[in-house]
């Protein structure tokens, strides 16, 4: 038997309480890559939210992802109907619905925000939708990954050309489809525009999608509640004229933006702790760097900086 499937006995609130936990000790060993990764990225970012706390912050952020993926996992362990039942309520539900009307189909933009796994059943109750999956290395977790998904009504393709045309027929054929965009891209799948104020390399799919289909884009994110009562499912209209410009820098640049928006609604349940900024023209990847070269590249954010406990890569 695949060990992720004890998960399916222990109840959320108890693998809450170990997340949070392991929170708790996490933040004070500094030298965790997490924990670094966060103060680098909130380090880069401009602007930085009006009376944002960063040492505070970190903690949040930290026990969010924490929580976000002891959530996942009971998700994919647990029948579709569980994860549909944690549901609270969902924000402007009229958006989604008109999307999903569009006869060119519509492309669900989801950050890295949230829960989203939690989310993923609710929307296999409107459809079918196609979505890119790139297999996990670790080939129990992944083989557990899939059979929850496989309860789903979803079609998981994987991320290349094919996978490209299936997401592109189901669009054509008036279907939808889901796309992570905020991931770090191969070169040769993205250009380098700005989030949060640091041209970094951003993936062109859902752009070049977008451009082609003349899809209908809605924001999608999946927040826990604060009273620890389940989530709430909060949905965007993305209707920039510029994300659908055929000149597939200005459509991603529009598409961050859009990001920015939804994430800044709820900041400390984005995923900081990914390396969302590996590839930065003029200084590459500032998980690498010295002190010295990040504080030159930031000119910014000097009390991270000179943070004892910010440590400098060996």
């Amino acid at each position: 038997m695949n060990p992720y499937n004890l998960f399916k006995f222990v109840p959320l609130p108890v693998l809450q309480v170990v997340a949070r936990a392991a929170t708790s000790v996490v933040v004070r060993l500094p030298k965790t890559s997490i924990v670094r990764t966060i103060k680098i990225n909130m380090a880069l970012i401009t602007p930085v939210p009006d009376n944002l706390d960063k040492k505070v912050s970190v903690k949040k952020i930290v026990r969010n992802q924490f929580l976000g993926s002891v959530e996942s996992i009971k998700s994919w362990a647990m029948p579709p109907e569980w994860s549909i039942a944690q549901i609270v309520e969902v924000h402007n539900k009229d958006i989604f619905l008109q999307g999903l009307a569009n006869p060119n189909g519509m492309l669900a933009i989801v950050p890295h925000l949230g829960t989203w796994e939690m989310m993923n059943a609710w929307l296999n109750q409107f459809g079918a939708p196609t979505i890119m999956y790139k297999p996990v290395e670790n080939k129990r977790l992944n083989d557990f990954i899939l059979q929850g998904r496989a309860r789903l009504n979803a079609s998981l393709v994987p991320t290349d050309a094919s996978g490209v045309k299936a997401v592109f027929k189901t669009l054509k054929q008036g279907g939808f489809s889901i796309i992570l965009p905020d991931h770090v891209p191969d070169p040769s799948g993205g250009v380098i525009v700005p989030f949060f104020g640091i041209d970094t390399l951003t993936s062109t799919l859902a752009p070049k999608l977008t451009s082609k289909t003349k899809c209908a884009l809605v924001g999608l994110a999946c927040i826990r509640r604060n009273d620890r009562r389940g989530f709430d499912i909060y949905c965007y209209k993305l209707d920039d004229p510029d994300l659908y410009n055929r000149d597939v820098k200005v459509a991603t640049q529009a598409l961050n933006q859009a990001m920015e928006r939804m994430i800044l609604d709820n900041f400390s349940h984005y995923m900081w702790g990914y390396r969302r900024f590996k590839r930065i023209p003029n200084l590459g990847n500032p998980y690498r760097k010295t002190k010295t070269k990040l504080a030159n590249f930031i000119n910014a954010n000097r009390a991270v900086l000179d943070d004892p406990t910010f440590n400098t890569p060996k």
